[in-house]
């Protein structure tokens, strides 16, 4: 399969960026150097932020500066994107209008995964602006699944861990955690799909286990296999 240069639209979270990164060198079937995948990565913190947006608390719209790092990339010469962020997956739609590049759906791709794992009843986990516009309910009813969405109280303490924690630079919250993961058991949920790239940083740091599907490992792994090369086993 011919190889493909990676164009990489971060920022969104910065430290989320750095991680699929090194995801992505990890993972690869590489002996040496030249085995790599090729990769150019903005790590533009500047782009609005998209829960605020979705949610009418900012007027700042994401989608043009997303399109203008996606320019960038194509210029410099990318020929398939990435962007490691869920909640700018909401609009999926215009950023793919807006490019010539192939863009991966993270969203739709974590969804599959969850599938293929056989999972039932499925826990999303993202910020309330991913949450309120439903795209993973949405991809997980496409397969047959049941999103489950946390309540309120649940709703507040992943965003605290998100923004107050991750976004902050500060380390994950394990109590936190505790009391998401506590609430998705008791849903009844066979897996959670961690669907905000600030949590893939959590599932590291406090190494969660199998039942968390990782969106921002899901999407490493498709960029590794769309520009022809072998995930590690």
């Amino acid at each position: 399969m011919e190889k493909k240069t990676l164009g990489i639209i971060g920022g969104v979270g910065p430290l989320a960026t750095m991680l699929i990164g090194e995801m992505i060198v990890r993972l690869t079937e590489a002996e040496k150097d030249q085995d790599h995948v090729d990769m150019i990565i903005t790590n533009n913190p500047h782009i609005p932020d998209r829960t605020a947006f979705i949610l009418g608390e900012s007027e700042e719209d994401p989608v043009p500066v997303i399109l203008s790092d996606a320019q960038r990339l194509t210029v410099a010469g990318a020929e398939i994107l990435a962007i490691p962020c869920n909640t700018a997956h909401s609009f999926f739609g215009q950023i793919e209008e807006g490019t010539n590049l192939p863009v991966i759906d993270m969203i739709g791709e974590t969804a599959a995964r969850a599938a293929q794992g056989g999972a039932k009843r499925v826990g999303i986990l993202g910020t309330t602006g991913t949450i309120t516009t439903g795209v993973y309910q949405s991809a997980c009813e496409r397969y047959g699944m049941t999103p489950i969405i946390p309540d309120a109280h649940i709703q507040s303490v992943v965003m605290s861990l998100i923004y107050d924690d991750v976004k902050a630079g500060k380390p994950a919250n394990s109590e936190k955690w505790f009391i998401i993961k506590g609430a998705m058991d008791q849903a009844g949920c066979d897996k959670v799909i961690l669907g905000c790239t600030e949590l893939s940083v959590v599932r590291q740091e406090l190494g969660l286990g199998d039942e968390c599907i990782d969106s921002l490992l899901v999407l490493a792994e498709t960029a590794i296999e769309r520009c022809g090369h072998t995930v590690k086993k």
